[in-house]
């Protein structure tokens, strides 16, 4: 019957999708703009990439523009990466553009996917597989498991490279550090926390700061600025974009040497 049927065929392909990714080239922890760029640019180079976020949409906070309006800005310098994306856009002086948000959201989610990266939604990593003084994996699990604190084991993905993607909270470095002992590539050795909001000194060091944080992980978007101490910068994402892309070139010059 074809009731059966439609569950059989979600039940299959989900468990055929889930398998196919237990093994990764790079696992990107958190689906806001830096992560979905880069899984579109890793994916886009052949890598076999997934993205794990904890939310039923994936986008972080891009989707809601600034206070609700949805409407956001980009610097000039990150004008390639929206054309790549085929985003519309208007000038609004100079050196800004601005563009509906939705849109935008949206296109990167389609334009990754279709790449080739894996978008799991409602997964939260709640740790990292740690091997040889090495982050080799995440640790993985539904979200609503975790929100209403039962207790049920996670699974665990392998991965060449993870991506610490999470924003604010830098979740993976912050677990990292704290598990295991180990002295992370910032002036502490530890998350120092972003610092108050400065748009140019935000835009400019969130790119600065897109670098492997630990050999196996790597830092990018927001995540970049809280782990260095750097500003928040607002609702101009071409840093977000430009973060992005930074840590995907890295890690596939880095997959040519493994």
């Amino acid at each position: 019957m074809i009731e059966q049927k439609v569950s059989q065929g979600i039940i299959s392909t989900y468990f055929s999708k889930l398998e196919k990714n237990l093994e990764l080239d790079v696992a990107i922890v958190g689906g806001g703009p830096s992560g979905i760029v880069a899984a579109y640019y890793l994916a886009k180079a052949g890598k076999r990439v997934a993205l794990f976020d904890r939310k039923l949409s994936p986008g972080g906070g891009m989707w809601g523009g600034a206070m609700m309006f949805n409407q956001i800005v980009v610097q000039k310098e990150a004008l390639d990466i929206i054309k790549e994306f085929d985003i519309n856009y208007e000038q609004y002086n100079d050196d800004l553009f601005v563009m509906d948000s939705v849109e935008s959201t949206s296109a990167l989610l389609y334009k990754a996917v279709h790449a080739g990266a894996t978008i799991f939604n409602c997964y939260s990593v709640e740790d990292v597989v740690f091997k040889e003084n090495k982050v080799s994996g995440v640790v993985v699990n539904w979200t609503p498991v975790l929100r209403e604190g039962l207790h049920v084991d996670p699974l665990n993905i392998m991965a060449k490279c993870v991506v610490d993607g999470t924003g604010h909270d830098s979740e993976m470095c912050k677990t990292v550090a704290r598990k295991n002992g180990i002295r992370l590539a910032t002036d502490t050795g530890d998350v120092i926390g972003e610092s108050s909001l400065d748009v140019v000194t935000g835009e400019n060091e969130v790119v600065n700061g897109t670098k492997e944080i630990y050999p196996g992980l790597y830092v990018c978007g927001m995540a970049a600025s809280a782990v260095s101490g750097t500003p928040r910068m607002g609702p101009i994402f071409g840093g977000m974009l430009m973060s992005g892309k930074k840590v995907a070139d890295l890690i596939i010059e880095k997959l040519k040497k493994l």
